[in-house]
């Protein structure tokens, strides 16, 4: 696409974007800028799940015959799908040695599993549009590792590995697939966390304040437009330089 003007390059008008996670923190967000961008968007989230301002869908997507059964009905009511933002995510903390199996397999299925059961059926779907950009939202800590989330740190690390893998397979359709990194961002996810946890990520931060809901989907909102044509299989931190802190 040739250069035009910012506000051009970022719209995602005509186009249709699906997001998971849709009623969690990140999520919502990603759902309502890119919704502000132009884009019909569906929010999938499970059931019972608050999605406001967008289509929804009632979806376990860390499970694939629910997937699969999503996307067969996503293929009648929609022509197309231009973008796809893996937000769905879960934590089940624990030092390694006393990480159960329901708590491994649980956080593998939710944020790891998904994410290729999603690429699986949304790949055809965007090849026959001739492209499309995929964000997996991952984490600091699937690059560094993380005390105490051995589960979760590799299961980011997975999608990293998973997203420079689909870039390869799917740059000849025109597909693009990014992963954004995320530091310590206010959401509800890490409400819970000790003072001391939010303390010593907030030393590590160069910008020395948590990120927002809005900063991810930001960095989303730029991977999903025009603005990023030439870009694929990179990790985008969001981080406030925590990671180089």
């Amino acid at each position: 696409m040739d250069a035009g003007s910012s506000g051009d390059v970022l719209s995602l008008a005509g186009r249709t974007a699906l997001v998971t996670g849709a009623a969690g923190g990140i999520g919502e967000a990603v759902t309502r800028l890119l919704g502000g961008a132009g884009a019909r968007v569906v929010g999938v989230d499970l059931p019972g799940a608050r999605i406001e301002g967008c289509e929804t869908l009632e979806c376990d997507v860390g499970d694939a015959v629910e997937v699969e059964r999503m996307f067969a009905g996503l293929r009648l009511s929609h022509h197309r799908l231009d973008v796809v933002v893996h937000a769905a995510g879960i934590t089940r903390d624990g030092v390694l040695w006393k990480l159960d199996d329901t708590a491994w397999s649980e956080v593998m299925r939710v944020n790891l599993d998904s994410a290729f059961f999603l690429l699986r059926h949304a790949v055809p779907m965007m090849r026959k549009g001739r492209g499309g950009s995929v964000v997996l939202i991952a984490s600091i800590n699937g690059e560094r590792g993380k005390f105490g989330q051995a589960n979760y740190a590799a299961s980011k690390a997975g999608l990293i590995g998973l997203a420079r893998t689909a870039a390869r397979e799917t740059g000849s359709f025109g597909i693009r697939v990014n992963v954004v990194a995320p530091g310590l961002i206010d959401t509800p996810m890490t409400a819970g966390l000790t003072e001391q946890v939010k303390r010593e990520a907030l030393a590590q931060s160069a910008l020395g304040r948590a990120g927002r809901p809005d900063d991810v989907a930001r960095a989303v909102l730029f991977l999903a437009s025009a603005m990023s044509d030439h870009i694929t299989g990179q990790v985008l931190r969001v981080d406030g330089g925590q990671l180089i802190g």
